[in-house]
């Protein structure tokens, strides 16, 4: 078995969370796919080590989840600003949204494994 882990002891994890309908859920996954995450990985913002989309379908609703991954905390501060909790959303997504959080978790990630 071929495995990798990564000391990621002080690297941090940005969630954030967004619903839509499952009608809006296809053009909403093409914001994030085609403009979102272009845009930031563009900008490239020093720390920021990687970005994942999930969704997941309840009832009518698409749940999406984005995670940001940086490298310390001060690189999600420099990224996000002062408050650096505060929700940032893209002008495209907003539109698309039933709703969102407006504040983003940041978890200190522990363990990471990948087995390609």
């Amino acid at each position: 078995m071929n495995h990798s882990s990564t000391d990621v002891s002080k690297q941090i994890a940005r969630i954030w969370r967004g619903w839509t309908t499952k009608e809006n859920a296809p053009a909403l996954e093409r914001v994030f796919r085609d403009n979102a995450i272009p845009g930031i990985e563009l900008s490239k913002p020093k720390g920021l080590i990687g970005i994942t989309l999930l969704t997941l379908e309840r009832g009518s609703e698409v749940e999406f989840t984005t995670i940001l991954y940086f490298d310390t905390l001060e690189s999600v501060k420099a990224f996000a600003g002062d408050d650096y909790e505060k929700a940032h959303i893209d002008p495209a997504v907003q539109p698309l949204l039933l709703r969102y959080d407006k504040r983003v978790e940041h978890h200190m990630l522990k363990e990471s494994r990948n087995w390609n």
